[in-house]
């Protein structure tokens, strides 16, 4: 209960990420750096300041797990109705495995169903002890080009996809989720090729596409970080529909949104 992790935010009562009311652990740092991510202030390890609204605000603490059970524990009759839990987002969760382990292990003990937000871009070892603590995974797959992969995130995608395919054939509940970045990965093929290989994957069935926002463009801003993104826009409902489409192709069940 001593063991320390760094997180930037706790959000209670989320229907978005993992089944049921879930309360969300944002942890800090990231190996990825993608151009879109709506979280910048969680890429660095580091705490770090950024501007919102005119004001300072500083990103970034350290907590015990037990001080974080504590704060989870609260929604307990909100989990039990709902079939909800704690969720581990980021950043990427997996790059604080002492803490990320113990958090899991200790809501586990607690009766809390567990799940995370993941790209899974570290070791296997590591990746197989969370597999091991976890209800359900919400796995990212955003390209299948590991160069065009490499060019938007920094990071080639052979470990992620590998990882995939492994946690496919470890984990008790497993749904892949895809950005959807216009000039990334936004066209029929692109997703096809991604719901293609998901679709491969073992006991997967369901694969939810995730339209493009502008949300986190006031955070580069406010941590003085240029965003690269530039003025690209959201897709249209119509092309998502396509998308869609292309992605059903396979035999998954595909979901706007989720």
């Amino acid at each position: 209960m001593l063991v320390k992790g760094r997180i930037f935010d706790i959000q209670k009562f989320s229907t978005h990420d993992g089944p049921g009311i879930r309360t969300i652990v944002f942890l800090k740092g990231c190996r990825l750096r993608c151009r879109w991510c709506c979280n910048p202030e969680s890429q660095r390890y580091d705490i770090e300041d950024m501007v919102q609204n005119g004001k300072t605000k500083t990103i970034g603490y350290d907590i015990t797990v037990g001080d974080v059970l504590k704060i989870v524990q609260q929604d307990m009759p909100y989990y039990r109705r709902s079939g909800g839990g704690i969720t581990l987002s980021g950043g990427e969760a997996m790059c604080q495995p002492e803490f990320g382990l113990a958090l899991l292990r200790a809501c586990h003990a607690n009766g809390i169903n567990t799940c995370i937000e993941t790209t899974a871009s570290v070791p296997y070892e590591t990746v197989k002890q969370y597999v091991e603590n976890l209800d359900y995974i919400l796995m990212d797959i955003k390209h299948i080009n590991s160069a065009k992969h490499k060019e938007f995130t920094t990071q080639p995608n052979e470990i992620i996809l590998d990882n995939a395919i492994k946690i496919a054939r470890d984990a008790k509940s497993l749904t892949i989720r895809v950005p959807v970045i216009p000039t990334f990965n936004d066209t029929e093929e692109e997703i096809y090729d991604i719901a293609s290989f998901s679709s491969k994957l073992h006991n997967v069935h369901e694969i939810h596409l995730l339209p493009y926002h502008r949300l986190g463009y006031d955070k580069y801003v406010g941590l003085g970080r240029e965003y690269t993104m530039g003025d690209v826009k959201t897709p249209t409902k119509e092309h998502m529909e396509k998308l869609k489409a292309a992605a059903e192709s396979t035999g998954l069940k595909v979901v706007i949104g989720g």
